[in-house]
C-alpha cells in the first residue's frame, strides 16, 4: 500500500459517509484507534484503473475547529497529512446546512471532491440538485450517489482518477470576509509564507491565528521544531505588527 493514493472521507454524522467507506472497499478495510486519542479510526483499500487507493475514514465531525476529539483529528489528518484527494460527504436532502462542512475543508486543501449522497431520498421528496451549477459556485467536482444502492460510484471513481492524474484541476472558491479581516489575513499570511509551513494552507492558518485556536498553534509549534517558545508567545511571534 506504500504506492497507494490517499483519500480523505469526510462529512457530517449521518450522511452515509461510512456506508460509502464500506461499499468502496469491502472487506478490505481494518479498524483501530487514531495515534494518542480514542477516536476510532478506519482504512481500506480499493483499486481503480490499475491504481491503489487507500482510504481513510475520518470521525463524522459539524465543523474543523478542533471544539472536539473528533474535530481535531479530522483537521489534522487534512491539515497536515494532505491526502491526494478529500472527498466531502453531504446529505442531498439537508444540503445547506452539510455544505458548512465543505466550506471548510476547500480552505484547507485544493484537492477536493463533494459527494451529494442520499440522492434517491432526496428525490422520494421532490428535491432536485443541479450539480452543475453547484461545480460553478465551489470550483470543485460535484458528484450525484446513492452510497447504499452503488448509483454514481463509476462517475465518482473517475473523477477521483481525473484529479489525481491532473486532468481536472479543482479550483476551490475562497469565502471572502470584511475588508478588515482580510487585511489581518494577508498581513498573517506573508509571515506564515516566510516559514517552512510543508505547504499548509497559509490563509487557512491565518484565519485560525486570528481565531485564536490554541490546539492548532500547539501543533504548529511542534511541526516547526519550536520547541523553545511557549504557543502563547509564538502566536505573538506571527500574529504581532
Amino acid at each position: 500500500m506504500n504506492s497507494a493514493y490517499r483519500i480523505a472521507l469526510a462529512g457530517n454524522p449521518n450522511t452515509g459517509k461510512s456506508t460509502l467507506f464500506n461499499a468502496l472497499t469491502g472487506l478490505k478495510q481494518h479498524t483501530g484507534n487514531w495515534a494518542g486519542k480514542t477516536v476510532s479510526m478506519a482504512e481500506g483499500s480499493f483499486t481503480h484503473k490499475d491504481k491503489k487507493y487507500k482510504l481513510i475514514d475520518l470521525p463524522g465531525t459539524y465543523s474543523l475547529f478542533s471544539n472536539s476529539a473528533d474535530e481535531e483529528v479530522a483537521r489534522n489528518y487534512i491539515l497536515f497529512e494532505q491526502p491526494d484527494v478529500t472527498l466531502v460527504v453531504v446529505d442531498a436532502t439537508s444540503l445547506e446546512r452539510n455544505l458548512n462542512l465543505a466550506l471548510q475543508v476547500m480552505e484547507m486543501t485544493k484537492n477536493v471532491i463533494i459527494c451529494v449522497n442520499l440522492i434517491d431520498e432526496a428525490e422520494r421528496k421532490g428535491i432536485q440538485i443541479n450539480e452543475k451549477v453547484l461545480m460553478k459556485r465551489t470550483g470543485v467536482p460535484v458528484i450525484k450517489l446513492s452510497a447504499r444502492n452503488k448509483v454514481g460510484f463509476n462517475v465518482l471513481l473517475d473523477t477521483i482518477d481525473r484529479v489525481i492524474g491532473g486532468v481536472i484541476e479543482c479550483q476551490p472558491v475562497q469565502t471572502v470576509y470584511s475588508e478588515q479581516i482580510e487585511e489581518k489575513i494577508a498581513k498573517i499570511e506573508s509571515k506564515l509564507l516566510r516559514l517552512d509551513i510543508n505547504h499548509l494552507s497559509a490563509r487557512w492558518v491565518a484565519l485560525r491565528l486570528l481565531d485564536g485556536d490554541m490546539s492548532l498553534m500547539k501543533k504548529l509549534t511542534s511541526r516547526l521544531g519550536e520547541g523553545g517558545k511557549t504557543q502563547y508567545g509564538y502566536q505573538q511571534h506571527i500574529l504581532r505588527g
